[in-house]
């Protein structure tokens, strides 16, 4: 039986109501690749930014079992094994390769994963097949002309597509594939990286295309300065408030985000242990010699 989106909203940080709550997540870095071109992303391996798009290493589908028991052992108020990055789930095999195994070793983990929804549609009987518990999709934009200022272009089926005909696209299989993935039970929550001077009057738009497509919950996530966008100005409290406004409208918002990084261990804003799980996986690595 599919999770719901209430039992969501008890057990997964991420999907709380009226908080942040007492649970945590894990988020496993599996995912390396990644097939768009996002204007406001910098994908990056270090240790200290907080943000999406960041972790401090890659690890393997074999590796995330090793890392999940040990993060239990420190943080055992996980409840959500999430993979988000720092490239996108979809463009490898890693991150469903990952599930299984969870799956397998920890079943009572829900599965939770995060995509820009380029592949979604022909990859969502995969999705549904693992059992993926929630499914969180980028959404910047339900018109191509906005979309193309966003995102300078995709690489799809091994073809490099730029401009309004490539969100055109993107736009087109996001909205299919959570349909799909709706359709199966499977509650989905869209984010959308909110730019004021770009898609800051649209977001009434996508909260509504993407409440009729079957999402069922919002996060509209600020700005970080940075890449193509550097010189945007970063949207303030009253920006965020409009387009939170736009927004519920037409669908449930979430408000409690803290823009986690792809290797994020932990109860959001209250605890974290990513540094103690990575830290002997990096000295290994840092100190590893073919002398």
């Amino acid at each position: 039986m599919a999770t719901t989106y209430e039992q969501l909203s008890k057990q997964h940080p991420c999907f709380a109501k009226g908080g942040m709550g007492q649970t945590g997540r894990i988020h496993l870095p599996t995912s390396p690749t990644c097939n768009i071109e996002c204007s406001f992303c910098d994908r990056k391996i270090n240790k200290y930014e907080k943000r999406p798009g960041v972790s401090a290493t890659v690890i393997s589908p074999e590796e995330t079992i090793e890392v999940i028991r040990r993060s239990l052992e420190l943080c055992p108020e996980l409840t959500v094994a999430g993979i988000a990055g720092p490239g996108d789930t979809l463009a490898s095999d890693f991150a469903l390769q990952s599930f299984r195994l969870i799956g397998k070793q920890y079943p009572k983990l829900f599965k939770c994963m995060s995509t820009n929804g380029l592949l979604l549609p022909e990859r969502a009987e995969e999705i549904i097949e693992v059992g993926i518990d929630s499914l969180t999709v980028t959404v910047n934009a339900v018109d191509p002309k906005i979309e193309a200022q966003l995102n300078r272009g995709i690489l799809y089926h091994g073809v490099h597509i730029k401009g309004e005909e490539a969100a055109k696209i993107l736009i087109e299989n996001q909205l299919k594939g959570i349909r799909l993935i709706a359709d199966a039970g499977i509650t989905v929550k869209v984010n959308t990286v909110l730019v004021p001077r770009i898609n800051g009057e649209h977001i009434g738009e996508i909260a509504k295309a993407v409440k009729e497509a079957g999402a069922k919950i919002y996060n509209i996530i600020p700005l970080i300065p940075q890449h193509d966008l550097k010189d945007e100005p970063a949207p303030d409290c009253k920006d965020l408030f409009k387009a939170r406004l736009q927004a519920e409208k037409y669908i449930d918002v979430f408000r409690h985000c803290q823009r986690c990084r792809a290797d994020a261990i932990g109860v959001p804003g209250k605890k974290d242990v990513s540094e103690q799980v990575y830290q002997r996986k990096l000295q290994i690595e840092e100190t590893f010699s073919h002398g």
